[in-house]
C-alpha cells in the first residue's frame, strides 16, 4: 500500500466504495487521515463499516463542515451530464475534489527516495483504444528486461494498493478519461497517448471535453517524454503543442500505417514492420507479422507505442523484440481462445465502441461477426465501409433488431450469446474467424465486458467439447 500524504489528522470524504474507493480509504487511514465514507449502495457501506470506516452522507446539511477534501471514484459523474449530489455539495462548500490517481501522484515520492540511486519512474497510458494492451505490453517488456515493474490503474491493481516502488522500479498506469479529468496531480515521467475516437461523450460534454480530459496527462507539469499517436488530428495537435521544434526528441511520434519522417524521434509500423528513426536515421526494425499476441494494424500501433515508451526508459531494441514475441495477449482483447478445424475463435469483448470494433474487423480475412449490446452515443455509422471481411453478422442484445438494421452486411438477429455462437459455428467454414467484437457496451445483458467475453468463451468451449 502507498499511504496518502498531506492529510494527516484531517477528515477526508470518500465517495464510492468499490475497488478504488475502498483502496483510497485504506491508504488515507494508513497516512494518518480520518476517512468519512459514503456510497448509495447499503451493501457497499456495510463492507466499509466492517473494515472500521465511518459512513455518513456528506451531501446532508453541514456534511462538509471540517472536511478537507472529497475523493471520488471514477464511475461517479463530477461535471457532465450533471455532478453527483455529493460532488455538487462539495463544490458548493469549496471543498477540493480529487481521486485516487491524484492521491497516488502526491504521495509516491517520500524521504526514502533520497537514498535511492536510480529513482522509480511512472509510465502513464491513456487514449480511446489500445491503452490496456499498450500498458500490459509495456509491463511485459519491462518484466522480460529484468526491471522491477508494477501494473495498475484501469488494469491490474488499484494505484494505492501498489507496493512503494524502490531502486530502479517502474510503475505502469493505464488511465481512463474519467481518471485524468479529475486528478489534481498528474506527473508521470513518460506519458503515452494512443489515439482518440468518440467515446464517453456524455461524461465530458462532447468530443472537445473528452480530448481535454486526455490532454491533462501532458499538461500538469509535463512528462519528461511524451509518446503520441499521430494518426488522428488530435494527436498531431498534441504533439505540436508539446514540441519546441521538429527535432525535439522529448516527443516520440507514433503511427500505424504512415511513414513518419523528419529530424525528431519516430516509431511507426508499415506493412507489418516496425521502424524506429531518430535524427533522420533508422535505429531499429522489427517484423511484427508473426507475433500471435498482436494481430492486426491496431495492435501494431500498440506495439509501436509500447516500444517507444520502453525505449524512453532505456530498454534495447533487441530486448523489446524478444519480449514482443513472448507477449500472450490480454483476455477479452483480440484473444484467440481456440483454433479447431481451420476455424479461429477470437474474443474481443473489450471492443465496446465502434472504432475498436472496426479495428478488430480489419485484423482478420473472413469473419463470422458476433456483435451488439447497449449502443453508444453516435450510432454505428462509422462502421460503414469497414465490414468488407465480414461474411455475416450475428447480433445479440436486447435491441438486436434495431442494431442489425444499421449494419451494411447480412445480419441475423440472435439476441442471446448462446444463439449467436451456435449459428456462427454452424455456418463457419475452414479459414473463417468467429469474432466477438460487440461495438457496444455490455450492460443490457451483462455486468461488464469481462462477463460477456467469458460467456462467449464458455459457449464456444461447450460446442467444441
Amino acid at each position: 500500500m502507498i499511504p496518502v500524504r498531506g492529510y494527516e489528522g484531517a477528515k477526508v470524504a470518500v465517495l464510492g466504495l468499490g475497488r478504488s474507493g475502498l483502496s483510497a480509504a485504506r491508504a488515507l487511514r494508513a497516512g494518518g487521515a480520518e476517512p468519512v465514507c459514503w456510497d448509495d449502495n447499503p451493501e457497499a457501506r456495510a463492507r466499509a463499516e466492517g473494515e472500521g470506516f465511518t459512513c455518513a452522507d456528506p451531501s446532508r446539511s453541514g456534511g462538509f463542515d471540517g472536511i478537507a477534501a472529497l475523493i471520488v471514484s471514477p464511475g461517479i459523474p463530477h461535471l457532465y451530464p450533471a455532478p453527483n449530489p455529493v460532488v455538487a455539495a462539495a463544490l458548493a462548500a469549496g471543498v477540493p475534489v480529487d481521486n485516487d490517481i491524484g492521491l497516488f501522484f502526491r504521495s509516491l515520492a517520500t524521504a526514502d527516495w533520497d537514498r535511492i540511486e536510480t529513482l522509480p519512474r511512472v509510465v502513464a497510458v491513456t487514449g480511446s483504444n489500445g491503452k490496456s494492451t499498450t500498458a500490459a505490453l509495456i509491463d511485459h517488456i519491462l518484466q522480460e528486461a529484468g526491471r522491477p515493474v508494477q501494473l495498475a490503474g484501469n488494469i491490474g491493481r488499484g494505484v494505492l494498493d501498489l507496493d512503494p516502488p524502490g531502486e530502479g522500479a517502474v510503475v505502469v498506469l493505464e488511465l481512463s478519461s474519467y481518471q485524468t479529468d479529475l486528478a489534481r496531480s498528474l506527473t508521470p515521467d513518460v506519458a503515452v497517448f494512443t489515439n482518440l475516437s468518440p467515446d464517453h461523450l456524455d461524461r465530458h460534454g462532447g468530443l472537445g471535453g473528452y480530448f481535454a480530459a486526455k490532454r491533462r496527462l501532458f499538461a500538469e507539469g509535463g512528462p519528461d517524454r511524451a509518446v503520441i499517436g499521430v494518426d488522428e488530428v488530435e494527436g498531431r495537435f498534441l504533439a505540436g503543442q508539446l514540441s519546441e521544434g521538429p527535432g525535439d526528441d522529448r516527443v516520440i511520434r507514433v503511427s500505424s500505417g504512415q511513414k513518419l519522417t523528419g529530424p525528431g524521434w519516430q516509431v511507426f509500423a508499415r506493412k507489418g514492420f516496425l521502424s524506429e528513426t531518430r535524427k533522420g536515421k533508422q535505429m531499429a526494425s522489427i517484423d511484427l507479422r508473426g507475433i500471435a499476441g498482436l494481430p492486426g494494424a491496431h495492435n501494431h500501433q500498440n506495439a509501436c507505442a509500447a516500444y517507444a515508451a520502453c525505449r524512453a526508459l532505456g530498454v534495447a531494441p533487441r530486448v523489446i523484440e524478444a519480449a514482443l514475441h513472448s507477449y500472450p495477449g490480454l483476455p477479452h482483447r483480440s484473444q484467440v481462445i481456440a483454433e479447431v478445424g481451420g476455424i479461429t475463435y477470437v474474443n474481443d469483448s473489450k471492443a465496446t465502441n465502434v472504432d475498436s470494433a472496426a479495428k478488430a474487423l480489419g485484423a482478420f480475412k473472413r469473419i463470422r461477426w458476433i456483435c451488439g449490446g447497449l449502443e453508444k452515443e453516435g450510432g454505428l455509422g462509422a462502421l460503414k465501409g469497414m465490414t468488407g471481411a465480414v461474411a455475416k453478422a450475428y447480433v445479440i442484445g436486447r435491441e438486436a433488431a434495431g442494431f442489425a438494421m444499421q449494419l451494411d452486411v447480412e445480419a441475423e438477429v440472435c439476441t442471446t450469446m448462446a444463439a449467436a455462437v451456435e449459428r456462427a459455428m454452424a455456418e463457419a467454414e475452414p479459414g473463417d474467424t468467429v469474432l466477438l467484437a460487440p461495438a457496444a457496451a455490455s450492460f443490457d445483458q451483462y455486468d461488464n465486458f469481462e462477463q460477456r467475453g467469458e460467456d462467449f468463451t464458455a459457449e464456444v468451449a461447450k460446442r467444441l467439447d
